[in-house]
């Protein structure tokens, strides 16, 4: 299939199937006039290699991963890296809910102000006001 088809159903733009190449993640043959012509299974890619990059895998890790998927086999230095993956994003889950509890602060104090005190910090409102 040619990269407007690829593009169209797998719900990617060309540009984003040219980087893919670019990357080396994806391949594709030409045809006599030059032109990008994927096979049926490159779908199938394209949407494997959106997910990983939707868990936060930066290109040069899913270029490392996809053969060892292919193989059905991850190496205890690409498990490795995974692990240390998945540490990064339980690191980002845990700011991006500290980040919540002092937004909840804020609201809190701008909805209902306590006219006694004011918090010297955001964290110290967020420890004593109530989780909405």
């Amino acid at each position: 299939m040619r990269i407007g088809e690829l593009a169209d159903r797998a719900c990617v733009s060309t540009r984003a199937l040219r980087y893919y190449e670019e990357q080396g993640l994806l391949h594709s043959s030409r045809t006599a006039g030059g032109q990008r012509v994927y096979p049926q299974s490159a779908e199938d890619r394209v949407r494997l290699i959106r997910e990983l990059y939707t868990a936060g895998l930066a290109s040069r890790v899913i270029a490392t991963l996809l053969p060892a998927i292919d193989a059905r086999h991850v190496g205890p230095e690409l498990l490795a890296c995974l692990i240390e993956e998945r540490a990064r994003t339980t690191a980002k889950v845990a700011e991006l809910q500290a980040a919540g509890q002092r937004l909840d602060a804020l609201i809190a104090l701008a909805t209902a102000p306590d006219t006694d005190s004011c918090p010297a910090t955001l964290e110290e409102a967020a420890a004593t006001s109530p989780v909405p």
